[in-house]
């Protein structure tokens, strides 16, 4: 083939079409319709999430009964009351006990998810065992152990075989009955942190590990330089549903002993001022208090550990 021939072909290859810039209908409808899709979950958002709060708020400026029709403006007396009246802040005492119980609750999910997260015998059947309570109802759960710890019944069984004879009544004082309750809160919550754990473990790549054994790295050193800081995020996110759920526990120690033997927490405190002193609106300026705890708990924690992007590779 010639130069000239070679010149020839190469004009008589037709130019790629330029496409047509978009009409305004197609643009329009490249931007609805991801809100057709947002349409359903926004409103069950709406409705069962914002409204309500909004409606908590609003009647936390009232003296409200919860029955009345009638309700009159008090402007900030509720939230006045909730910060003069000391019984109302005591009960967050009891929160200490569920706080200590998330500590050892997200460590004993860590040393789990981390063992499990390597190749060992049964681990599928490990997994399974450990996520399993979380999949059972609070309800049910509370139940359970309500008969678990009463006197004579399970636990004091279990003891008596190992020669251990007591008369405890382990839901009987403050300390045993608060102790007992954070104790089945670990029990149940175990599994979540552990899945978020395992999750976030095995995304870490593969070949760190390996380069971690080729350069001589015992498990210890694999945990603390890979792992550790792979997981940081989810760890940080475990802290943070660990105080929030410890400030707002309620559905164990109610179903358990209702807040009796000093077990009152201060979610039951406000749904006893709601539904058994018929005192609404301050029940609803005790729960605005809450939510802005747990809020200023949260800035306050991401403030102090932030939310680096870690990469390991």
């Amino acid at each position: 083939m010639t130069d000239t021939t070679q010149k020839a072909a190469v004009e008589v290859i037709p130019a790629a079409p330029v496409p047509a810039p978009p009409t305004r209908r197609l643009r329009l409808r490249r931007g609805v319709t991801p809100w057709l899709f947002l349409i359903a979950p926004l409103a069950l958002l709406i409705t069962f999430t914002y409204a309500p709060i909004a409606n908590m708020i609003a009647y936390s400026f009232t003296d409200w009964d919860g029955v009345s029709p009638e309700l009159h403006s008090t402007g900030v007396e509720n939230y006045r009351e909730v910060f003069t009246r000391p019984d109302l802040f005591e009960v967050f005492w009891v929160s200490g006990y569920y706080l200590a119980a998330s500590v050892v609750q997200i460590v004993l999910a860590l040393y789990f998810a981390t063992i499990l997260s390597f190749n060992v015998r049964f681990r599928n059947f490990f997994k399974g065992v450990l996520f399993f309570p979380y999949l059972i109802n609070g309800v049910a759960i509370g139940f359970v152990f309500l008969y678990f710890f009463q006197d004579g019944g399970t636990l004091d069984s279990v003891l008596s075989l190992f020669g251990v004879k007591t008369d405890h009544a382990w839901l009987g004082t403050p300390v045993s009955a608060n102790t007992s309750l954070a104790g089945v809160s670990v029990w149940r919550y175990l599994g979540l942190n552990f899945v978020l754990f395992l999750g976030a473990i095995q995304s870490i790549p593969g070949e760190l590990y390996e380069a971690a054994e080729l350069d001589g790295a015992n498990r210890w050193h694999q945990f603390r330089h890979i792992i550790a800081p792979g997981i940081k995020p989810v760890l940080t996110l475990t802290v943070i549903l660990s105080i929030s759920g410890s400030l707002s526990v309620f559905e164990i120690p109610y179903i358990m002993t209702g807040g009796a033997t000093g077990t009152e927490t201060f979610v039951i405190q406000t749904v006893n001022l709601a539904f058994r002193f018929n005192k609404t609106g301050l029940a609803s300026a005790a729960a605005v208090v809450l939510l802005l705890i747990i809020l200023l708990v949260t800035w306050v924690q991401r403030r102090l550990v932030p939310d680096d992007k870690v990469d390991l590779v």
